[in-house]
């Protein structure tokens, strides 16, 4: 099974910012527990702007199209209150694997 990856563009007011990290740190510590992943980077020109990814790892179900929790759907809930995310934010992307060299 391919890996799957979502990259979303967020803008987190500067007052909403601790709070966002602080939740995307809660989500991110339930998705580990299964075998998913989420990272987050900080623009270095704008510092409201940030990228998030979420990867799946090569689990069937990604974060975006899965059957969420409760407690993961609060968490996902809670992040969009606190910020604004792109409107492509749900796009999936699955990995392609390279030709081997010959």
């Amino acid at each position: 099974m391919p890996r799957s990856l979502t990259a979303a563009r967020v803008r987190v007011p500067a007052e909403h910012e601790s709070d966002w990290l602080s939740v995307a740190a809660q989500l991110a510590a339930l998705l580990e527990q299964r075998g998913q992943h989420l990272w987050v980077f900080r623009s270095e020109s704008d510092p409201e702007l940030w990228l998030e990814f979420s990867e799946s790892g090569d689990r069937p179900e990604h974060r975006s199209v899965a059957a969420a929790t409760p407690e993961v759907a609060e968490l996902e809930r809670r992040l969009r209150e606190l910020a604004i995310y792109d409107a492509d934010a749900s796009l999936l992307w699955t990995e392609v694997p390279l030709p081997k060299d010959r």
